[in-house]
């Protein structure tokens, strides 16, 4: 972290990065003197609504993160940075984006949490477009031009306003990780829940376990009548998150049911009042998992945008990755019999043992299937087919032994068209006749 004053006295003279938060009102003009270095910008967290023409001055600019501001529309001035490749405006007031504001070099554009309502077709001008974080808007449709963009991997395009999903994004060939519900066209009604709902007073909070997306899970206590269970208490954020609406999550752990590799909800959590019904500051009461399980994965770094990156010290023997993407299959195949995709197949949502036993959590991007025609849907489950490939592939990354049966696997699954892909339930018997 940076201060203005570090900036206006010299101090950031020739930084490649800086990172600014101090409630800011204006730009601060100086960053321009460093029009020959900078190549990360963060001035999230400011008061800030707009940007100077001379923006366009800093060259070397690749990253710029201005989320939690006062923007109402993106600023054309982006379209003219001759390296930007990724944007980043969370949380602003965004209506507009117009034609000219997304430079055609942008690889990853983070707009959950704004107001716009309608795309620019030059987004299809984006070939290089991997990740499209749009969560939390009032789309109602998406431009045709956004065929184009074949090398996109991942979109959230929740809790928005789409009446329709277009034939051509359930065909992008790269597109792995896709997020749908809380828009019109996948709205199901209520979820007949079998869980119990708990009072937030039956509730103990202990430490944090970790956090998402969508909530902060902690460990905690669930006091019952005659006695109390150890579990872990996610509590979620707010109204909207880069995944969706809460209400959705919550809604697609209840649909999810029971399986051995999956994190199991236990019950959904009442608020407390009104207000916080109304902001579903609420949440899920999940099985605590063992204290010996750890993550599989870290997620994507500024570098993979959309691939997980490993712990420099983990290694994995062939039968190893055999067995977590076996695990891996069957709960996926599972979350598809239930009439859900997860839309967020990582390794950095898995926790594994010592022994290589896996569970999957984290349903914060789950879609149900129930308002698509069985083509939508299978494309759907197709889109994820893609992802278990990306996990085979980046555990074969991390492994001391070749695999060619395995790799072959991985290929099957990136074929295009995705009808030629296999069937989550094809690749459940597939890697049973490994040996």
């Amino acid at each position: 972290m940076h201060t203005l004053e570090q900036l206006r006295t010299g101090l950031l003279n020739g930084a490649t990065d800086i990172r600014i938060h101090e409630q800011l009102t204006e730009f601060p003009v100086e960053i321009f003197k460093l029009a020959d270095s900078l190549q990360l910008l963060d001035l999230s967290q400011n008061q800030l609504s707009t940007l100077p023409a001379e923006f366009a001055c800093l060259t070397e600019l690749k990253i710029l993160f201005m989320s939690d501001n006062l923007f109402d529309h993106l600023p054309d001035v982006l379209g003219q940075c001759p390296k930007l490749e990724m944007i980043g405006f969370k949380s602003n007031q965004i209506k507009t984006v117009s034609e000219s504001s997304i430079p055609p070099q942008c690889r990853w554009l983070i707009l959950t949490n704004n107001r716009i309502n309608e795309l620019p077709q030059s987004l299809g001008s984006c070939r290089r477009l991997q990740k499209l974080a749009l969560a939390g808007n009032q789309i109602t449709h998406l431009p045709a031009s956004m065929s184009q963009c074949t090398e996109l991997q991942l979109a959230r395009l929740s809790a928005n306003q789409l009446t329709e999903i277009p034939e051509f994004l359930l065909n992008l060939p790269k597109l792995s990780w896709l997020a749908l519900a809380g828009n019109p066209c996948t709205q199901t009604g209520a979820v007949n829940s079998v869980l119990p709902e708990v009072e937030r007073s039956a509730l103990r909070l202990g430490h944090v376990l970790g956090q998402g997306a969508s909530g902060v899970i902690y460990q905690g206590v669930w006091q019952q009548q005659d006695n109390s269970m150890d579990v872990a208490i996610k509590l979620f954020k707010g109204e909207v998150t880069s995944d969706g609406y809460p209400s959705d999550e919550l809604a697609a752990c209840i649909q999810a049911g029971e399986h051995p590799n999956l994190i199991s909800t236990l019950a959904s959590i009442k608020a407390n009042n009104q207000a916080e019904q109304d902001s579903e500051q609420a949440g899920v009461i999940l099985r605590l998992v063992p204290a010996n399980y750890y993550n599989l994965g870290l997620p994507p770094s500024l570098v993979t945008c959309t691939r997980d990156t490993f712990a420099p010290d983990i290694k994995l023997s062939q039968k190893q990755v055999r067995h977590l993407i076996r695990q891996a299959v069957d709960v996926i195949n599972h979350l598809h019999q239930q009439g859900l995709t997860h839309g967020d197949i990582y390794a950095h949502n898995m926790l594994i043992n010592q022994d290589h036993e896996l569970m999957l959590g984290d349903m914060g991007a789950a879609t149900p299937l129930a308002r698509f025609s069985n083509e939508h849907a299978a494309a759907m489950q197709a889109i994820e087919v893609r992802a278990l490939g990306c996990v085979m592939d980046d555990l074969l990354s991390v492994c001391n032994d070749s695999d060619a049966e395995l790799l072959a696997i991985r290929d099957a699954c990136w074929q295009v068209p995705l009808s030629a892909r296999p069937s989550v339930s094809e690749l459940v018997k597939q890697l049973a006749l490994l040996d």
